[in-house]
């Protein structure tokens, strides 16, 4: 598999980094273990808060766009989708409290992994798109939980502007991002000074206020697929074939 993604723990803190050398982008095979890793961090009894990281310039460069090429049928454009929901659905019932390390750009489905992480901490090089309307798709799969993160207002705008980056600030003013500091020294500091944090908090009393803050998206389990269906059927459109096929 081109890409990879590992756990490590210490002192209660389990930190997941995953890597593609296409700017951290998602196929289907890295967002399959992206869930298995998850689910085995939650399981373990000496991992008590998550952290989520990568390396490189970017971040997350959302779908990966070599894979989506690939794609014939609506079957295959719904099961290419279907492994963004699936993760968002793992994250938003995990037990454990998520942290992001964002130290770089993001776009589409990364902006949906950051707001279903339950803290994100960036640096001022953490530009945000999402890219999908100007390839003749849509943010359909992540938009409950970017919504849920900044709002209808912030996503329509974000969505609309799918050409335009929006700055790291743009990000911290609306609710993106928890923190944003200049420099990655800074990020790390903050970042690992609120692990311990929530490291030393009673498991039980996380859990507890882990499932209130995510109150109310019970219907992710049947939404996220459906938009997943119309995602995978829009990118087989003539349209998204050619913009696509230009990338």
């Amino acid at each position: 598999m081109e890409g990879s993604v590992r756990l490590e723990k210490n002192n209660n803190i389990g930190r997941i980094h995953f890597y593609h050398p296409k700017g951290n982008s998602l196929p289907s095979a890295l967002l399959k273990q992206l869930v298995q890793t998850f689910q085995a961090a939650d399981k373990d009894p000496e991992i008590r808060v998550i952290i989520l990281e990568s390396q490189g310039k970017a971040f997350c460069a959302g779908a990966s766009l070599s894979e989506l090429k690939k794609v014939k049928t609506p079957e295959e454009g719904t099961a290419f989708f279907m492994g963004f929901a699936r993760l968002l659905n793992t994250l938003r019932s995990l037990s454990k409290f998520v942290l992001a390390r964002v130290h770089g750009k993001v776009v589409g489905g990364g902006v949906g992994l950051v707001s279903a992480c339950d803290y994100a901490f960036a640096t001022e090089a953490s530009m945000i798109k999402l890219s999908e309307l100007s390839i003749g798709i849509g943010p359909y799969v992540i938009e409950p939980a970017v919504s849920r993160k900044i709002g209808a207002t912030a996503f329509a705008q974000l969505s609309l502007d799918s050409a335009q980056w929006k700055t790291a600030q743009w990000g911290l003013d609306k609710g993106l991002y928890a923190e944003c500091v200049s420099n990655i020294e800074s990020l790390d500091r903050i970042l690992n000074e609120k692990a311990k944090t929530f490291a030393a908090y009673a498991p039980e009393a996380c859990h507890e206020l882990r499932k209130l803050h995510w109150k109310n998206t019970q219907d992710w389990e049947n939404l996220l697929p459906q938009n997943a269906k119309i995602t995978g059927r829009l990118a087989l459109s003539d349209f998204s074939q050619k913009k696509i096929k230009s990338l």
